[in-house]
């Protein structure tokens, strides 16, 4: 397989709804035509009950034997100033995140640019992050509210997601087989 396409640092973020959503999709496709994707998910981990806790994408997009997922997380969001779990937690899903490089064609680091919003990680982490990555390696980061410069100056794509409407702001909660 032709590998020579790889190497590129992606990015969504926004407030919009979609960021994961556009990342799993380009995952299913690479996965499509025979490209190996691992998804490390920062301050996600199913410990919960519910069924939000595994969402659908996972369940459908873990089919094809070229995706693998990690997770990491507390259960709980963080609401406020975070709690010393949860900045235990992104720091061992960042350890392991750069564990990966090298490893598979595509790397998606979902929710690591809210874990820079947050504070549990610097600008600079990701920075250094992008600068080790290997240059045939596709480098697909998600999240965050506010936009983050440096980074956006390093990557090749940067998709903002933006939100003009949404149906929780209806009080519409989350719907399965929808947004999860």
């Amino acid at each position: 397989m032709d590998k020579s396409y790889l190497g590129l640092v992606q990015v969504f973020w926004g407030n919009g709804k979609g960021k994961t959503t556009s990342a799993l999709g380009t995952a299913l496709r690479a996965c499509g035509n025979g490209y190996s994707v691992h998804l490390v998910q920062f301050m996600k981990d199913g410990t919960g009950d519910s069924e939000i806790d595994y969402p659908g994408e996972l369940k459908a997009i873990e089919k094809f034997d070229s995706f693998s997922f990690k997770r990491f997380g507390t259960g709980s969001w963080i609401i406020g100033t975070p709690k010393e779990e949860h900045i235990e937690k992104v720091k061992e899903a960042f350890v392991y995140l750069k564990s990966c490089l090298g490893k598979y064609d595509i790397i998606i680091a979902d929710e690591i640019l809210y874990a820079v919003q947050l504070g549990l990680l610097k600008e600079e982490d990701i920075i250094q992050l992008i600068k080790e990555k290997p240059p045939k390696q596709e480098l697909i980061l998600t999240g965050s509210h506010k936009p983050l410069p440096l980074v956006f100056e390093l990557a090749d794509l940067v998709t903002e997601i933006k939100k003009i409407k949404h149906p929780y702001d209806k009080g519409i909660m989350a719907r399965k087989g929808l947004e999860y």
